[in-house]
């Protein structure tokens, strides 16, 4: 199975749609009166511990992928583990690039009320967990890096194109 990484204009247009999606949420409850800007304290630590996690599994597989395999632990992380651990990190970039657009909008359309005790609230509530919105999209593309393997040693590692093209080289210098 070959995965790509993600490109970085997935990033962008996650966080415009978000930016476009929290503005219209913003503009919609001034409109009608129902407010639904803001967000939960629980909201913004759930998202920080579960950019913990998945960083510590992204380091987890790392380790284990650049790992020499006779020197490996006996124990050793199951493949399903370590691809899970890709998906979250590709999901936990996308959302944050997503969820801090989201979060953005909802402060710049908010921010003419900022002397309101409500929108003040709210406005720094968006903002915290803006920035560790922004966290988890860092998080997300590191933990993506950190699940590569490391080059096979097929025919495409340099070692192996090196070593083969020595020897290729090395036949027709001895008939001389």
């Amino acid at each position: 199975m070959k995965v790509r990484r993600t490109p970085w204009w997935q990033y962008v247009i996650g966080a415009v749609l978000g930016l476009l999606a929290g503005m219209g949420l913003a503009s919609y409850g001034e409109q009608s009166g129902l407010s639904l800007i803001g967000t939960p304290w629980v909201v913004a630590g759930l998202l920080a511990v579960l950019g913990v996690i998945v960083l510590v599994l992204a380091l987890q597989v790392h380790k284990y992928a650049n790992t020499d395999p006779k020197k490996r632990p006996h124990s050793f992380i199951n493949p399903s583990i370590a691809v899970n651990t890709l998906v979250l990190s590709k999901a936990l970039g996308l959302a944050g690039a997503t969820l801090a657009g989201w979060y953005v909008g909802q402060i710049l359309m908010s921010a003419s009320h900022f002397e309101a005790p409500f929108y003040h609230d709210a406005i720094i509530q968006c903002a915290i967990s803006a920035v560790i919105c922004i966290a988890d999209m860092i998080i997300g593309i590191i933990g993506e890096w950190l699940c590569q393997l490391p080059p096979n040693e097929g025919p495409e590692n340099p070692k192996i194109a090196e070593a083969k093209r020595r020897q290729e080289v090395s036949p027709a210098y001895r008939k001389q």
